[in-house]
C-alpha cells in the first residue's frame, strides 16, 4: 500500500459512509444500485458527495480525494496583513496617470468656439 491510499484509508476512519442511488447516465445499474457516497468528516462536519461514476468503490474513492483536497484548503492558514501607506512615489504615479486619463477623455469632445 502506498502513503497516500495509508492516507485516505485513516481518513476514512473519521468518516461516516451513506450510500444512494445516483440519477443521471448509466441505465438500469446505475437506477438499481446505490452507487452515489456521502462522506460526513465527523471532527470537522465537512459532507463531500461523489455520483459521477459509475460504480460506487470509484464514487467512494473520488469522495475520499475530495475530502482530503477540502481538509488540506481549510488547513491553510491566511497570512495577517498589516495596513501601510501609499508610497510618495504611487501617488505621483496615480495622480500622473489621472492626468493623462483626463486628457485623453477631454480630447474626444468637440473643440470649443471661443468668439
Amino acid at each position: 500500500m502506498s502513503n497516500a491510499s495509508e492516507d485516505l484509508a485513516a481518513l476514512e476512519g473519521e468518516c461516516e459512509l451513506e450510500f444512494f442511488t445516483a440519477g443521471g447516465p448509466g441505465g438500469q445499474h446505475r437506477n438499481r444500485v446505490a452507487t452515489g457516497v456521502r462522506l460526513r468528516h465527523l471532527p470537522s462536519g465537512i459532507v463531500v458527495t461523489a455520483t459521477e461514476r459509475r460504480s460506487q468503490a470509484a464514487n467512494r474513492r473520488v469522495a475520499l480525494e475530495r475530502l482530503a483536497a477540502r481538509l488540506a484548503q481549510a488547513a491553510i492558514v491566511p497570512k495577517e496583513r498589516h495596513a501601510t501607506r501609499p508610497s510618495r512615489a504611487s501617488k505621483i504615479e496615480r495622480l500622473t496617470s489621472k492626468r493623462h486619463r483626463a486628457a485623453i477623455k477631454s480630447g474626444r469632445s468637440r473643440p470649443r468656439q471661443d468668439d
